[in-house]
């Protein structure tokens, strides 16, 4: 496994894109309610990534091998929609919760981060999910210091998902991230502490559980992109990019409306 650890110069860099992505999110959270479409949100983030923040949608026509390129600029995965739900003509309806993924690319660096929406009041067990993984996400973040194990975040995560009744996703996981979309270490959201890599400084990447209400079996919809759960259960996801410092950690995907970590004390 090569990780490639950033320079002081790099960690500048990805601390602007991961800026931009954050505020991607907070401009689009207002607009997120009943009767818009996905694909609205697909455009209207678009027209704010390009025209004014002057960034480039990553995830637009990104083709990695055995896949067709993906056609929209963002993700927008509903309900049971567990990641990579590509914005259609489907408009969101009170009740559903939505996860919006956005990468943008500044000065060839890419920031990466993605939140939980809530359309009108959704179901006590929505909202449940959405803030167990949300929980589930800063646990795997507490654990990222110099020294630390790659199992530590997963095991951090996947024990308060299994705790509360919910199940960890395992065919997808978190990623190196800088110059390219996706590098060394892929970021287990399950597993043993004290085992994988080492984590050291200048390591950066993403942590982004997706969690689901049933069962943990998934499936892909023809559009060869659409990952849904197997037994149609909710499923949610919150992800920051994260830099690996000598004293912890930092996020570098904060924005004004970043949701601020849980008060509770893990």
């Amino acid at each position: 496994m090569s990780v490639t650890l950033k320079s002081s110069e790099d960690i500048a860099q990805m601390r602007v894109a991961g800026r931009l992505a954050a505020e991607v999110l907070d401009y689009i959270g207002p607009l997120v309610k009943p009767g818009v479409s996905t694909g609205e949100i697909d455009r209207l983030c678009h027209e704010y990534m390009v025209e004014v923040q002057g960034t480039t949608p990553a995830p637009l026509n990104y083709a990695p091998p055995g896949y067709q390129p993906y056609p929209k600029s963002i993700c927008t995965s509903v309900n049971h929609v567990v990641c990579h739900g590509v914005p259609g003509e489907k408009k969101l309806k009170s009740g559903d919760v939505v996860n919006i993924d956005i990468t943008v690319i500044k000065d060839g660096y890419h920031g990466d981060t993605s939140r939980m929406f809530y359309v009108g009041q959704p179901s006590i067990q929505a909202r449940r999910l959405c803030d167990v993984t949300f929980d589930c996400m800063w646990r795997g973040i507490d654990a990222v210091r110099a020294g630390a194990h790659l199992g530590d975040i997963g095991f951090a995560i996947q024990s308060h998902a299994e705790q509360h009744g919910f199940s960890v996703v395992r065919e997808f996981c978190g990623h190196g991230i800088g110059r390219k979309f996706h590098e060394e270490p892929q970021v287990l959201h399950y597993g043993r502490p004290g085992t994988g890599l080492r984590l050291q400084a200048g390591m950066i990447f993403t942590v982004e559980p997706m969690i689901n209400a049933g069962k943990a079996d998934i499936r892909q919809l023809a559009d060869g992109w659409t990952i849904v759960t197997k037994d149609h259960s909710l499923s949610a996801q919150w992800e920051h990019t994260v830099l690996v410092t000598e004293t912890g950690h930092e996020i570098l995907t904060s924005s004004a409306g970043t949701p601020a970590r849980p008060h509770a004390a893990f």
